[in-house]
Parts: structure tokens; sequence; C-alpha cells
């Protein structure tokens, strides 16, 4: 039983939680949001629940919504501190479901704060994810069984998923929203998608439904689809997803996994190359500093992706900023070495560690799941084996008959020319057009020599010049004023009296 200055403190954040979300309060809320919730679980619910929803209700008028988005926290600090039960998971999911069936078809007359909306959708993809492992886990106890056994089907099922997201994307009408932006018509990253007259809540949640889109494909494997969620957003531009850290580490990490999987290395780096800056800043500004080592983990994953992408294509340090490629260099520069070498189970480690924890896309195995990533990653490896050597032999000649080749690098001819394929392919990135979508746009080449394979023989050209002090000069003013922008976004919060609770 909680103590009572448990009780006390709970009442009061509860009270005035409920007052400022019904006053619209955006910026109170989003304190009592972001350190009053967290440092009333660290003190009195480190590793137990917060008081049940039901409990809490007659604290805010018994107001059903409020009730729902009390237990959208409620289920997500359950996952933090314990391991939910099977009963807790689907609680979970049916407050889910109901939250968001109140927000599609009735009057969300509220505005909460972005990045509340955002993690929302985050959590709401985490606890999937969660389940899916639970599920599939082998240490699951025989009452564990039966409790699964007897969930309703769509207890967290993927379809179902799919199908809230995308229903949250077309009810806000977000994509013609994101349209109107690009055209210059309006901005809505400019307000952040708050507006006077009018709720945040649909707009910001369809906004971020597309993000989470996304990461559910890159989770089971579906790559392509993952780029094509987000379509509609800009990745070049400061939208909506560059205001919330996490939106944008996430979106950086899932999109530039998706590239890294379709063997376009170029555009994997750029985007983690933009977010390990991007993170690297936060440390020196962070508004919400216990959000911050799940952004540094991130980090570190894709630190190690691009160092298993300069073993594959190397040459593309040039796309690295310096302080990134200076980290890359102190964390990884011995086990880049190895992978150039041939070491296999040097790429099995870091890919590994740095992919995200694939789920099964219908009721597999998730640990089978992870195999067939890793396959089709490896196999991959062995495609990009000679171009280490390639490179070599290339730089050697302005053309080269394919045989010839193929024969100093030892290696077939038919197997030759899917390696240069690969070597094409992994310096080429794909630049939105207008309408083209991320799979398509046109497609630019980044690498510092042209390869074009002409009947049987291979021509080389070098394309990649040294950096003018010009270009150098644009290159740092571009990050100043990144880091400039940052400290801006990066307000202290002040705690009124009436928010400090316990």
């Amino acid at each position: 039983m909680a103590s009572a200055s448990a009780r006390d403190a709970v009442k009061q954040f509860v009270t005035y939680f409920y007052r400022h979300i019904r006053e619209k309060n955006v910026y109170e809320t989003l304190t009592m949001y972001e350190r009053s919730f967290p440092a009333i679980g660290e003190r009195f619910f480190k590793k137990t629940a917060w008081p049940t929803p039901d409990a809490i209700a007659t604290y805010a008028e018994n107001d059903p919504v409020f009730k729902m988005l009390y237990a959208e926290l409620y289920y997500r600090h359950l996952h933090q501190a314990t391991t939910p039960s099977a009963n807790e998971r689907k609680g979970s999911w049916e407050n889910y479901c109901e939250l968001f069936g109140a927000l599609l078809h009735g009057d969300a007359n509220m505005q909460l704060p972005n990045v509340w909306l955002y993690e929302m959708v985050d959590e709401f993809v985490y606890q999937f994810q969660s389940f899916r492992q639970f599920k599939g886990s082998s240490k699951r106890t025989s009452e564990e069984l039966q409790a699964i056994k007897a969930l309703d089907a769509q207890v967290w099922d993927r379809t179902s998923m799919l199908n809230f997201l995308k229903a949250l994307v077309d009810k806000s009408d977000i994509v013609r929203v994101l349209e109107r932006e690009r055209a210059g018509e309006i901005s809505f990253a400019a307000n952040e998608g708050y507006a006077l007259d009018s709720s945040n809540v649909l707009p910001t949640l369809g906004y971020c439904a597309q993000i989470g889109i996304c990461r559910l494909h890159v989770l089971t494997g579906d790559y392509e689809g993952a780029l094509a969620a987000l379509d509609a957003v800009d990745l070049d531009k400061d939208g909506l997803f560059k205001k919330i850290p996490g939106a944008y580490v996430a979106t950086s990490y899932h999109v530039g996994f998706a590239y890294f999987m379709l063997g376009r290395y170029t555009d994997a780096i750029r985007h983690f190359n933009e977010s390990i800056q991007y993170v690297e800043r936060l440390r020196f500004g962070a508004a919400r500093p216990h959000a911050l080592p799940l952004l540094l983990k991130k980090q570190e994953q894709m630190y190690a992706l691009i160092a298993i992408t300069m073993a594959l294509v190397p040459g593309q340090q040039y796309l690295l900023d310096g302080s990134v490629s200076l980290g890359l260099h102190q964390k990884y520069s011995e086990k880049v070495n190895r992978m150039t070498s041939g070491e296999v189970a040097v790429f099995d480690d870091l890919f590994s560690y740095a992919c995200p924890k694939f789920v099964a896309s219908g009721d597999g195995d998730n640990s089978e799941a992870h195999k067939t990533q890793l396959k089709a990653f490896l196999d991959s490896v062995a495609t990009h084996a000679v171009i280490p050597k390639l490179r070599g032999y290339l730089r050697m000649y302005t053309s080269i008959k394919l045989d010839k080749l193929a024969a100093l690098v030892e290696t077939p001819v038919e197997s030759l020319k899917a390696s240069l394929k690969a070597f094409v392919q992994g310096y080429t990135v794909k630049e939105w057009t207008g309408g083209a979508s991320a799979l398509d746009g046109e497609e630019v080449y980044c690498g510092d020599m042209s390869v074009i394979l002409d009947g049987d023989v291979v021509r080389v050209e070098e394309t990649k010049k040294a950096k003018s002090a010009r270009e150098f000069f644009a290159r740092t003013n571009q990050k100043l004023a990144a880091s400039l922008e940052d400290l801006a976004q990066a307000k202290p919060l002040l705690i009124k009296p009436s928010a400090i609770v316990g």
C-alpha cells in the first residue's frame, strides 16, 4: 500500500495536471509531464506501479479522456519499472485503442505538448515490440503461456497497429498539410502545429504516426515500406520532427537503417552523420537530461553502422563531419581494419549490436526474424568483400577488361559484375525532385571515382575534387547556425510552485 505522502503527491499531481490540460495550458502541462511525473515515479514508484486509472479518477472529475491520458502514462511507467504481465499488456493495448478511437471519432478539444504526443506514438510501437519479444520468449512460465493464449488475436497485432497509425494519418489530413507546406502556402513547422483556434492533438499525432509506421516497417524488415511511410515529410528541412529530439534521432536512425539495408550507404551515412552531431550538441543543452541516455545509445548504434559502411564501401570519409570522423576513429578504427581484412565475425557482432530488435511479421519466432535480417546483411557483406581490393586496382586504370580485372581481384566475372553494381549503388544518393518518393528521386553519384561497365570493359574516371576553403567555411557556418538554433530551442523550464509535487 502506498504511503500517505505518496497518496498526497499523486492526488496533487493529478489535480493540477487535469486542471492544466483542461485549461489548455501547454507550458504547465509540459512541465508536469517532463518533470513532475518522472520525479514522483522516481521517489515513490521506482519499482512498482502508480495508482490505477480508476483509483485517481475522482481527482479529475471522472473525466473519461483524462483517465485515458493518465492510463497512457500509467502503463508506460509500468513497462519501465516492472515486467508487465500478459493482462497488463492487454490493458495497455485496450487503453490505446480507446484513446486513439476517442481522438479519431470525437472532438479533441485540447492542446497537449508535442513531445508527449510523439512519445505516445513512440511508446505505442515500443510496446508492440516489447509484447512480441515477450510472446516469443523461451523463458515464459506455463501461466504466462496460458494468459497469452487467452488474449484476443488483435492484441498488439501488426495489422491492427498499422490500421490505427494509418487512421491517425488519414484523419489528421497531415499529408495534405505537408504538401501545402512544401508548396510554400503554409508553415506547419513554424508554430510546431499549435493554433489558437484549433487543437494540435490530431495533426501532431498524424504527423508522428508517419514516423511510427516507418519504425514499424523497419522492425519487420520492410525497408521500402519504411521509406515510403515518410514520403510526405521533407527530411532535409526543419520540420516538426526536428523540434522533438527523440523524434529526430528515431527518424534518422530508422531511415538511415532502411537505406543501409537497401545498400544505399551514402544516404545512410548522411542521416547518421547529422543525427550524431545533433545528439552531441544535446549533451550540453538538453532540456530533458533524463531522456539523454536513450539518445546516446542510438548515437552509439549509428556510429557502429557507419563503421560497417566504411568497411563495405571505403572512401566515404569525406561525408562525415570532422567531429564524427574523429569519434569514429577513436571508437572503431581497429574494427574497421578487421572488417576490411575480411573478418565476418566483426560484421556480425556490430550488426547485432546496432540493428533494431526485429519482430516476426506474423506469429513467427522473433529470433528467426533476426536471423533472416542478419543473413540478408551478411550476403551483402559477401558481395562487397572484394570492393577494398577492387578500389585499389581501379585507381591504377582508366579502362580495363572485365576478365582481367576479375583475375586481379580473384573473383568470377559474374560475381565481379555484382560487386561493381554494389560499388556504384553504395556511392549513389537519390535526391527529392518535387513529387518523387524517397524510393525514387533523381540519382546523384557521390563517389570519388566514376565506374562504368561498357560491354566487357570497365571504365574509370576520378570525380571527387579537393574541398575548397570556401566550402570549408560554408560548412563551418552551417554547423555554427545549427548549434545556435539548438541552444535557442533548449530553453530551461521554469517550474512554478504549483507544479512541484511531493
